[in-house]
């Protein structure tokens, strides 16, 4: 069995609150939940506005559909008009580690 976690640095666009952070970074984080079953959550920058770092954790049997999937979320966070992704950064785990 594989974990993978992937953290994204993230850009907001035009938002002046922490309130208007929320409404950009909820349904982004609902929609890879959704769309991939992980598990992801905003996981710092919670006190910057324009600023948000999302944690995504995702487990399966081989190695490259861990990789698979992390692709795929950071394929959607690049693609989202309403942030900039600065950086990524991925682990993997296997159960012999």
């Amino acid at each position: 069995m594989f974990t993978g976690a992937l953290t994204a640095d993230l850009l907001l666009g035009d938002v002046h609150s922490l309130k208007g952070k929320r409404s950009v970074v909820r349904p982004i984080v609902a929609e890879l939940r959704r769309r991939f079953a992980v598990s992801a959550a905003e996981v710092g920058d919670q006190d910057l506005h324009r600023r948000v770092q999302i944690g995504v954790a995702t487990v399966a049997g081989e190695a490259g559909q861990v990789t698979d999937v992390l692709d795929a979320c950071e394929r959607l966070l690049a693609e989202r008009p309403e942030v900039t992704l600065l950086s990524t950064h991925r682990q993997l785990f296997s159960d012999s580690d």
